[in-house]
């Protein structure tokens, strides 16, 4: 990325812009003085070292910034997050200004070696990490208390004082990515490496993820169409099919693993260190000492925590489970209407009635889903969990438990209380269809229409204001301002999530599923690409190494499927007729083959690595190199320790 002026900067601007700052109207001089100074101060002297100028771009008094910063400041800073790149004998090392031209790409000025998401996410490090010194609260404020070692952007987040901090777009680039990406509809792979260049290590895994997904049920799907139109109750069709199911659940996940390790080494998050967790924004607590970085910070006792996670949101959860089983039964007491009165009926209205209640019982499921998860972040957050990793694992541990809840109580209580086969193959096909035209219409063509409408209300704004600003700036940062802000990729792997459990907990019985997933998957890739170039904020790029917790979700649901699809084969009429004198064998045979297919499924996952060997070789050779350059580095001290006293003896 080149760090030259253009035409979207302004006359005066001796910086290309990467980060806005958006500070209240109500902010005073003073502080915002005291901010200014603190980013444009030394490291030495506890600041950041980055260029930051205010940006007037209305009359209504609205405290706009942009940061940006020299080519050394952002390579010294790439040193200092860890940031890995690709040296000239095709490795990957860590970069190392000082041996900044033995790294591939590297020009003699540096000004393209580090990406525009690189340099951002080096600004917003260092911002995260400016630091009060000697103050005792925010200048002008004396209620919002400061400490040595207090990150200043937290504590003016959680003031009021700032409004956000947001990553620009680069208009040029974003272009150029948006007609490789959904402008031209073909049969073509995403541009992984491009969208991970442009947005970062965590949404290129997504989006490699939902496309290894979607070409991971091509199989299923091509399998599902024959098995459609063949006899229901056909034993060895059923057996052939349920076991293929399991067999595939096991082996995508294993496959993906392998591909995104090789994916996050040839980006260099892999092997990149992670830094030590600073605590969440959201965190309070009495003010102590952490006795692993010797900081003050807030202390909150682990005891009290846990009371509120037991005597509180344990059993808020259970008291939604209980609701979400409630509704369900509604929903079969309007089943049961809708079946009596076609039986009544007997006449094309009563038929179609008979798919209203499953179609409202999937609204009411998804309007559910989403007033819960709402309630599940206040409750977490206030948990009070130090760690973000803390907090993401316990919201995506209550989120997950009710979605599984309230999305497949249903199908399990059609298939094993009920024993209705046809009525569960409608159910499943009804949700499944049902949720994906509503999450397609609320995820983003709902989002892209309002923010249509707001686009060209602030263009006209902008048109009306008599500033000296350049107007193709002034307009890029009034646009993107009031966009949304992207909360994270949660809701997509949630989805995801459930539609994996739709294939492969009851697909079996409705092999459609599949066929059904892929054609949501690539309107999802469409959709998703569209609200991320067009209707959210740029969001700050994050280094990845996988997919997270949601890889246990996956291989979760893959141990579920195992015992469901089981269950339903011994459900089967040709099985129990094979056992007619003898439930007891039955069920013993049952937890046998069950059994050997999850030790099948073990055996799998621990026959496939998770690394390719060549990924392997490299990181050992890697990790050989470290252990060498340290006892290098040390033969060096104890000889230059052993010469200074040597020289000591002597004089």
């Amino acid at each position: 990325m080149k760090r030259h002026l253009s035409k979207l900067d302004p006359p005066d601007l001796e910086f290309q812009p990467l980060v806005v700052i958006e500070l209240a109207k109500d902010a005073k001089e003073e502080t915002r003085e005291w901010l200014v100074k603190k980013i444009r101060d030394k490291k030495k002297d506890g600041g950041t070292q980055l260029l930051i100028k205010p940006l007037v771009i209305s009359n209504d008094e609205e405290y706009i910034y942009v940061v940006g910063g020299s080519t050394k400041r952002l390579l010294l800073g790439a040193e200092s997050v860890g940031m890995v790149k690709e040296c000239i004998d095709g490795s990957m090392k860590p970069f190392i200004y000082s041996n900044r031209k033995e790294y591939k790409d590297w020009t003699e000025d540096g000004e393209n070696f580090l990406s525009m998401a690189d340099c951002q996410y080096i600004i917003k490090y260092e911002l995260d990490n400016l630091r009060a010194q000697d103050e005792k609260n925010i200048p002008g404020y004396p209620n919002s208390k400061l400490y040595p070692g207090k990150s200043i952007f937290r504590r003016l987040k959680t003031s009021g004082i700032m409004i956000q901090v947001f990553p620009l777009h680069d208009k040029e680039e974003l272009k150029r990515l948006r007609h490789q990406w959904y402008l031209r509809i073909k049969l073509a792979f995403q541009p992984i490496d491009q969208i991970q260049h442009y947005f970062g290590d965590t949404l290129g895994l997504y989006f490699a993820f939902l496309e290894y997904f979607t070409m991971a049920l091509i199989p299923m799907a091509l399998i599902g169409i024959p098995y459609y139109f063949f006899d229901w109750e056909d034993y060895d069709k059923y057996v052939i099919f349920a076991t293929f199911n399991l067999v595939w659940s096991t082996v995508i996940l294993e496959v993906w693993k392998r591909l995104s390790s090789a994916m996050t080494y040839r980006w260099g998050s892999l092997i990149m260190k992670r830094k030590f967790e600073e605590p969440r924004p959201g965190f309070h607590g009495v003010l102590g000492i952490n006795p692993v970085t010797g900081r003050k910070e807030p202390i909150y006792s682990s005891f009290k925590r846990q009371l509120r996670i037991y005597l509180v949101s344990v059993p808020f959860v259970c008291v939604c489970l209980y609701l979400a089983i409630y509704v369900m039964m509604i929903y079969f007491d309007l089943e049961h209407w809708a079946l009596a009165y076609h039986q009544e009926q007997q006449s094309t209205f009563s038929n179609l009635l008979l798919y209203v209640p499953s179609i409202i019982y999937a609204v009411v499921i998804e309007i559910l889903n989403r007033i819960y998860k709402i309630a599940a972040e206040f409750l977490t957050s206030w948990e009070n969990h130090r760690l973000e990793s803390s907090y993401q694992n316990h919201l995506v541990l209550k989120v997950l438990v009710f979605n599984i809840v309230n999305c497949f109580a249903s199908l399990f209580y059609i298939a094993f209380v009920m024993c209705d086969m046809k009525l569960l193959r409608q159910s499943l096909a009804t949700l499944l269809i049902t949720s994906q035209i509503l999450n397609q219409f609320v995820e983003a063509l709902l989002p892209y229409w309002l923010q249509k409408r707001s686009s060209r209300k602030i263009k006209k704004k902008v048109k009306s204001l008599n500033v000296d600003t350049d107007y193709t700036l002034l307009e890029q940062i009034h646009l993107e301002k009031d966009m949304d802000t992207y909360l994270g990729t949660f809701d997509d792997y949630l989805e995801l999530f459930l539609l994996f459990g739709y294939v492969s907990l009851f697909s079996c019985v409705y092999p459609l599923a599949a066929i059904f997933a892929v054609l949501n998957n690539l309107t999802e890739m469409y959709s998703d690409a569209l609200k991320m170039c067009r209707v959210y904020k740029r969001p700050f790029s994050q280094p990845s190494a996988n997919i997270g917790v949601w890889m246990l979700a996956f291989e979760t649901m893959g141990i579920i499927a195992v015992v469901t699809n089981c269950t339903l084969l011994g459900m089967s009429s040709q099985v129990s007729t094979l056992f007619q004198d003898s439930k007891r064998d039955l069920i013993l045979t049952v937890a046998a083959i069950e059994h050997a297919l999850l030790a099948l499924k073990f055996i799998l996952a621990f026959v496939i690595p998770d690394k390719p060997y060549d990924i392997q070789v490299k990181l050992a050779r890697l990790e050989f190199e470290s252990m060498e350059a340290l006892k290098k580095n040390q033969q060096m001290k104890l000889s230059s320790e052993s010469l200074t006293d040597d020289e000591a003896m002597d004089s």
